[in-house]
């Protein structure tokens, strides 16, 4: 029997083909639970109590926008940017190593649903919020890889024997398989014992908890509040009856937040009292704002990139970006790279690497750009250090024919009048000095 089919086994006629319905409760078919199915007891510890008393699980915590944001973000940044397979030449040039096998696997098709795009955020967000990190089985046939399958890392146990890693997983239909590390590209970020990484909303649940509280709370006051925010004096005792037509026809008018701004109208003497803002009133966005950073403090996020209003995109928006491509995404990034070798290439190919380009992130204006390729290609006076070909392949250019020499721009600086170029024209028969970078 295959790899897959051991995996993947084959349904038994049990609980899929036998729902339970807990009879005349109207309730809808469920199939049974198996208590010794090692996913579900994963799942049931996954949850973290709260100091607060808010359960936070992958789910709950997603429902932060600020932890929503910081996931998209990074695992967004590192899907969209290409993943290569290269391979270092005699000469010690890296190039694209087309004809490999795991080349294909990488750049184009991961397995046969997903898109490379579609594989690394996947991947990315289990190395992001899972404890394990993210597990892919590595398929292959006649030695070559051929497809690389997500795995759930809930039903995968990790153990390192006789210093050898040893993963087993626990399938769907029941049994478990033990799979050898050769068989296993194992995705962790920081590791505090070697073989599980961090999860990010595991060591961040206060903050998330407390976020997801403070929420609660804001949604319950727009729900149930009344905002007038005052008191009613009235003189002498109502009846019964005056007492619940005052109170209906009150909520009718100021409860929720449809009504929020409305004016009392008052009757018999009745005066209304606004109370002052407290204390915790006054502070409540203040601490709503500090959870939010606490959660981008956990995931390495820039304020700006989290959409804080408080910070323009100006001039200094560049260099956070640099900053959070620097110390957030290239850890993630080598830590790919280096899973990627140690996993999926033999003993005999240290020549080849998985490599990211974040040159896309990095990019500054296009003016930016455009003067830096000037320079590179020799305007200005600069000694040329790229063809024009090389800068048409950053920009997605085709090739041409002229453009494979490294000889000096002859385009005139931005400072070039008309009498600069009547001087220009009349030195044109002369012959030019030849200086040191010519002989170079």
């Amino acid at each position: 029997m295959g790899l897959l089919q051991r995996l993947l086994g084959t349904t038994p006629a049990s609980s899929a083909a036998n729902p339970v319905r807990a009879e005349g409760s109207g309730l809808p078919a469920v199939a049974p639970y198996d208590l010794s199915d090692a996913s579900l007891v994963e799942q049931l510890r996954s949850a973290v109590r709260s100091e607060s008393g808010m359960a936070v699980t992958t789910e709950t915590a997603l429902r932060n926008p600020t932890v929503f944001r910081c996931v998209d973000l990074i695992c967004g940044s590192v899907a969209m940017l290409p993943l290569n397979l290269h391979r270092e030449t005699e000469s010690g040039d890296l190039t694209k190593a087309t004809g490999h096998p795991l080349q294909r696997v990488l750049r184009r098709r991961p397995n046969e649903w997903q898109t490379p795009f579609e594989f690394k955020g996947l991947m990315q967000y289990r190395a992001l919020v899972h404890d394990k990190g993210a597990v892919a089985l590595i398929v292959k046939a006649r030695g070559r890889i051929t497809e690389l399958l997500p795995l759930n890392p809930d039903r995968i146990e990790v153990e390192v024997k006789d210093y050898k890693a040893k993963y087993t997983y626990s399938r769907k239909t029941g049994g478990r398989i033990d799979l050898d590390p050769s068989e296993v590209l194992h995705l962790r970020g920081l590791t505090f014992d070697g073989v599980s990484g961090l999860s990010r909303v595991r060591k961040a649940a206060e903050a998330i908890a407390i976020a997801m509280a403070a929420e609660r709370a804001t949604a319950n006051i727009f729900k149930n509040g009344t905002f007038a925010s005052g008191a009613l004096t009235i003189p002498g005792e109502l009846s019964a009856e005056a007492f619940q037509r005052l109170k209906e026809s009150w909520n009718s008018r100021h409860s929720g937040a449809d009504n929020a701004g409305s004016t009392p109208l008052l009757e018999g003497g009745t005066k209304y009292e606004a109370f002052a803002m407290s204390a915790r009133d006054a502070q409540s966005a203040e601490a709503r704002r500090f959870q939010v950073e606490e959660i981008l403090r956990v995931f390495g996020v820039p304020r700006p990139l989290a959409m804080m209003d408080d910070t323009g995109w100006g001039s200094g928006i560049e260099q956070l970006s640099i900053g959070f491509v620097r110390y957030t995404l290239n850890p993630w990034f080598r830590a790919w790279e280096e899973a990627i070798d140690r996993s999926c290439l033999g003993a005999n190919e240290d020549d080849y690497a998985a490599k990211f380009n974040p040159a896309a992130l990095l990019n500054g204006t296009m003016k930016d750009q455009y003067d830096a390729f000037a320079k590179a290609s020799g305007a200005g006076g600069h000694k040329p250090w790229m063809t024009a070909n090389e800068i048409r392949k950053l920009l997605n250019q085709p090739r041409h024919p002229d453009g494979d020499g490294l000889d000096r721009a002859g385009a005139p600086s931005s400072d070039d009048t008309d009498a600069d170029d009547a001087a220009d024209k009349k030195l044109a028969d002369r012959q030019p000095k030849r200086t040191d970078d010519d002989e170079d």
